[in-house]
């Protein structure tokens, strides 16, 4: 779930908001227990860098989880610096971190890769 910081007022109930005005907010993803550990978060993040990019904006932020435990609506910082957010505001519970999206131009093809071993994994089998 993403959007401009704008269509996310309580964002500034954060310590580290504001999100920069050139960012969209990331604000919450989930994948379900069967499907986590095989990078499909890394494709989640890299899907929404790709359909920014289109839309012509120049960043991603996110107010990140430092101390998460357990699945919650706040995604663990963690995982954003995994998959290639920096911190750029710190704070022991809730750093704020970005991505540039021009740094994602390389994950196009990574992105389109996975997109299609996944379609092609839930794909109907033709009858015979």
């Amino acid at each position: 779930l993403y959007a401009p910081p704008a269509y996310v007022p309580r964002s500034m109930a954060f310590p580290t908001s504001p999100v920069s005005p050139d960012a969209v907010q990331l604000m919450t993803a989930f994948i379900l227990p069967d499907y986590q550990g095989q990078g499909l978060g890394r494709v989640m993040v890299q899907t929404v860098a790709k359909d920014l990019l289109r839309r012509g904006f120049k960043a991603i932020e996110a107010f990140g989880d430092a101390r998460w435990k357990e699945p919650a609506c706040v995604l663990p910082a963690d995982h954003l610096l995994a998959v290639g957010f920096k911190t750029v505001r710190q704070h022991p519970a809730h750093p704020r971190l970005r991505l540039e999206l021009r740094s994602t131009l390389s994950w196009k093809e990574d992105v389109e890769m996975a997109l299609d071993r996944l379609l092609g994994a839930v794909q109907k089998e033709p009858a015979l």
